[in-house]
């Protein structure tokens, strides 16, 4: 996607900032997560805000959003110093989030949602909502049907449902957080077109992405955070590539068109035959060592359900499932703690972790047996095996001693890959390893991923599409619990197809 052409200079912007932040400085004990930070949000320009896990992009936004105070600096809003002490008092001033978890109550309406917890009379009267709602949502570009109950919304849908929340609140600046990682490629050319709608409007946008092409494609100002400093403000147009702005960012060039070099396939590790049931409706499909079979679709098609049977938390219903060559019952009650199965979950913070314990015990959470001696743990055994992990996968801050939840994201998902990898599976079903990630975390995880497959196959869910088409010898694509298609990477033809799978629209779709 080019970048767009009609954008004008940032200092020709002669008009007050929607928010400043000044000489911004937050810690967490002895880290410094943002260092003397100084950023303008301008009204009707699209900022992206870009850097490496851990660089202290989400502590920033959650400081502009009222979860956080600085420790030292302040906030101001159109001029004005604001001391914010909730998230509430941020909205009130303006500032509103498009988190990738949505908010959303299932069972009420688009209207009600977007007008849940609104001053006005008009909200006793559902037609006055809907043609509120409506006329919001032609306003900025966000088609919606205000009648539609939301829990029958694709995930789209649903992500303009959130953004009509906070334009109905006035929000005059408005942050969104990997906003396409639910998103099937029209869904997120629309938000992109929605996006420069807003601005168009006045809005000031924060766009946060490790997708380095979406960024050059909708902002007009990149600002790039390095260990907790702003490293350099330029305009998008400044920027000649995707690779020129990964160098930028990283300080060194980053390519992530990387070789599959071919593996020798063994035997089969995983075989599911008409599996249904539990949303999933006659699934089929098979994986074995030397492969990776990514499973794609936009998030909450099925993808967790299929998760959940071949990692042994939900019994099929109907159908057959076998892995490493025993039935489902007969592998989940006997398999061992190595060289079997492992799981990195797509909850890296709530799942695959505890956050409130250190690096090795969140290590042993599934290792345990392999430090154990009688009914002796052998915990500095476990603490080399937590170093060796941190430093071959490059987990920053580097301290094995601090709890899971000081790390970002990205580092804490790079440990957990790295744990999972120790038990030397034959299997690995890997959720979205690298949803999160910046480009250099992703490049190493990337071939982590690759190299492993000698050894075992792997199950990749993901809804990132580069992603699948870079690892994959095969792709599976999930609609509403359906495989709708299951095609090697090499086949052109499919592969072009996957964003009509991955929304649906196939002659053989529910």
């Amino acid at each position: 996607m080019a970048p767009q052409q009609s954008r004008t200079d940032i200092a020709s912007v002669d008009v007050l900032p929607q928010v400043r932040l000044v000489g911004v400085t937050k810690r967490f004990g002895a880290v410094v997560a943002n260092n003397a930070i100084s950023l303008s949000l301008m009204p009707g320009r699209i900022k992206a805000l870009l850097g490496e896990n851990g660089a202290g992009k989400s502590t920033l936004m959650a400081m502009l959003a009222g979860r956080f105070k600085p420790d030292e600096g302040h906030i101001e809003v159109a001029g004005r110093r604001a001391d914010f002490t909730s998230p509430r008092e941020a909205i009130d001033a303006g500032i509103g989030m498009v988190y990738q978890h949505f908010m959303l109550v299932e069972n009420m309406t688009v209207a009600e949602n977007v007008l849940l917890g609104q001053e006005g009379g008009f909200l006793l009267d559902p037609a006055a909502m809907r043609a509120t709602v409506s006329a919001l949502a032609g306003r900025f570009g966000l088609p919606i049907d205000p009648a539609a109950r939301v829990g029958d919304l694709s995930m789209g849908e649903r992500q303009r449902v959130e953004i009509l929340k906070l334009l109905h609140r006035q929000s005059r600046v408005l942050i969104f957080d990997e906003p396409t990682a639910v998103l099937t490629p029209p869904e997120a050319e629309a938000l992109f077109s929605a996006l420069r709608t807003m601005s168009a409007q006045g809005k000031a946008i924060v766009f946060i992405s490790h997708k380095l092409e979406e960024v050059l494609a909708v902002a007009d100002e990149i600002a790039i955070l390095r260990r907790g400093r702003i490293e350099g403000e330029f305009l998008a147009t400044e920027v000649d590539s995707p690779a020129e702005l990964a160098r930028r960012m990283v300080g060194r060039d980053v390519v992530l068109d990387i070789a599959r070099a071919p593996v020798p396939l063994g035997r089969a590790v995983l075989d599911v035959r008409g599996l249904s049931g539990g949303g999933l409706k006659d699934v089929s499909l098979n994986l074995r060592q030397g492969e990776i079979l990514a499973v794609v679709g936009v998030a909450g098609n099925g993808q967790q359900q299929l998760v959940e049977v071949v990692c042994g938390l939900s019994r099929p219903e109907t159908g057959e499932v076998e892995l490493l060559g025993h039935g489902w019952d007969a592998f989940s009650k006997h398999h061992d703690w190595d060289g079997a199965l492992a799981w990195v979950p797509e909850d890296r913070a709530g799942l695959a972790t505890c956050r409130s314990l250190d690096l090795t015990d969140n290590l042993l959470l599934t290792t345990r047996q392999g430090f154990s001696r009688g009914q002796w743990l052998q915990r500095a055994r476990a603490r080399e095996a937590a170093r060796r992990i941190v430093r071959e996968n490059n987990v920053q801050p580097g301290r094995i001693g601090l709890p899971a939840w000081q790390l970002s994201g990205g580092n804490l998902q790079k440990f957990v890959l790295g744990r999972e990898l120790l038990r030397k599976p034959r299997l690995l079903v890997a959720e979205q390893p690298t949803q999160g990630l910046d480009i250099s975390a992703t490049e190493a995880v990337w071939q982590q991923l690759l190299a492993a497959r000698a050894d075992m196959g792997v199950l990749l869910v993901t809804g990132d599409l580069a992603e699948a088409l870079a690892l994959a010898d095969r792709v599976a694509v999930m609609f509403r619990g359906r495989v709708m298609g299951q095609f090697p990477v090499t086949d052109a033809a499919q592969v072009e197809r996957i964003g009509a799978l991955m929304a649906g629209l196939s002659e053989d779709a529910a």
